[in-house]
């Protein structure tokens, strides 16, 4: 049978991430030695699917959260696997409350609302860049602010971007132009009431640095809180399972009960649900 999947693809499965692993625990000691906290998206590997996951190793260098994309995005079908709502919560690190999304995940606003729930106060939120141009750059500066508004939390917002050599090698593997593989960057830091904290980058490496006063948060939340006072869970509410996907459930058994004496009934074994 022909193998549909192109070499690149099965480049990207020989490559990916396995968690944990040596590249993790590479990422953690950098981490416990710099004393900070790291979110940062992998291509993880589990059996023969690859998800979009994001891990958060807290500044001691453990890992706090590992959690897949729930819905990979259109043509990402093909690529990736889908993840379970195990991750949709926030979670207490060093520097306070973090809850993370991928891309795309920004457009289901009950995936937010899970996270603006639990009590974020950091979203860590990561795009792809050097992709569908300015129009997407926008686009995901709407998204994150607007976050940042509904939640009042702060929005750390990072974005990918491809080296001119990078994107020299995919226009002449695939010979597609220049315009779909670049533009598209916006890597930001945006606070409870929606404003840019220093200047975004659109394109490149670099950095945004940005102190965060957390009564920001307070002074929003007096204002709109989404989960407390400006909402109204007798009329809407959200239910999740934030179960963790298995692929294989094992029901108990019942223990063997000893015939009575003299009985003749023979010994039974029943599943029990």
């Amino acid at each position: 049978m022909q193998n549909i999947a192109g070499p690149e693809q099965r480049k990207l499965l020989d490559q990916a991430v396995m968690v944990p692993s040596p590249a993790t625990e590479r990422i953690s000691e950098a981490a416990r030695q710099a004393a900070v906290v790291v979110s940062i998206g992998v291509n993880e590997r589990d059996g023969g699917t690859v998800y979009n996951t994001q891990l958060l190793f807290d500044a001691d260098g453990s890992l706090i959260q590992r959690r897949r994309k729930i819905s990979p995005t259109y043509h990402e079908r093909m690529i990736w696997g889908q993840g379970d709502g195990s991750g949709l919560r926030a979670v207490d690190s060093k520097v306070g409350r973090i809850g993370q999304l991928a891309c795309w995940e920004h457009y289901n606003p009950l995936a937010r609302y899970a996270l603006m729930a639990d009590g974020e106060q950091i979203h860590s939120a990561m795009y792809p860049g050097s992709i569908f141009g300015d129009l997407f750059s926008e686009q995901t500066e709407v998204n994150i602010r607007q976050h940042a508004l509904e939640s009042g939390c702060f929005v750390v917002c990072a974005t990918a971007w491809l080296h001119p050599d990078q994107q020299a090698q995919i226009m002449k593997d695939t010979g597609c132009g220049i315009g779909p593989i670049s533009g598209g960057c916006f890597t930001a830091i945006v606070a409870p009431d929606g404003s840019l904290l220093g200047k975004p980058l659109g394109s490149g490496e670099g950095v945004v640095v940005a102190d965060l006063d957390f009564a920001l948060i307070d002074k929003r939340k007096q204002l709109m809180d989404a989960s407390g006072l400006y909402s109204r869970p007798e009329l809407l509410s959200l239910l999740i399972d934030r179960t963790a996907t298995a692929h294989v459930h094992e029901r108990a058994v019942r223990p063997k009960s000893a015939p009575r004496r003299g009985s003749e009934e023979p010994l039974t074994t029943v599943a029990w649900p």
